[in-house]
């Protein structure tokens, strides 16, 4: 899979914001005095489980997505200094998916190649 620098910026940040977001959120639902979230005993109700459910699940997908940006972002700024980089475009072309080295390319094995037979002498 390829995905490009402006991609990989837009996740990363997708993946703050949610941090920010849900967070907040979450914060504001324990301090909820409304008496949606905990009812007259102080007990949760229906309506703050659900949330914070919710919540929890935003922000393990935003986590994830974030982690796919940044991984995304780490991998155009290591592709910078490497031939052929600049296309803005990072991935498993590039070697870096999977933590894999990039694959060296394969050599002529054919003896009336001129290229691959030694000269002697």
């Amino acid at each position: 899979m390829k995905l490009s620098r402006r991609a990989s910026w837009f996740l990363l940040a997708f993946g703050v914001w949610s941090w920010f977001i849900w967070i907040t959120f979450v914060k504001n639902l324990w301090n909820d005095g409304s008496g949606l979230a905990f009812d007259d005993a102080g007990d949760p109700t229906p309506y703050f489980w659900v949330h914070l459910l919710l919540a929890i699940t935003s922000f393990v997908l935003g986590t994830v997505v974030g982690a796919i940006g940044l991984r995304g972002v780490r991998a155009s700024r290591a592709g910078d200094g490497a031939a052929g980089a600049g296309d803005g475009v990072v991935g498993a072309a590039d070697g870096v998916a999977g933590n894999h080295p990039p694959r060296r390319p394969v050599q002529p094995t054919d003896a009336s190649d001129h290229r691959s037979v030694e000269r002697q002498g």
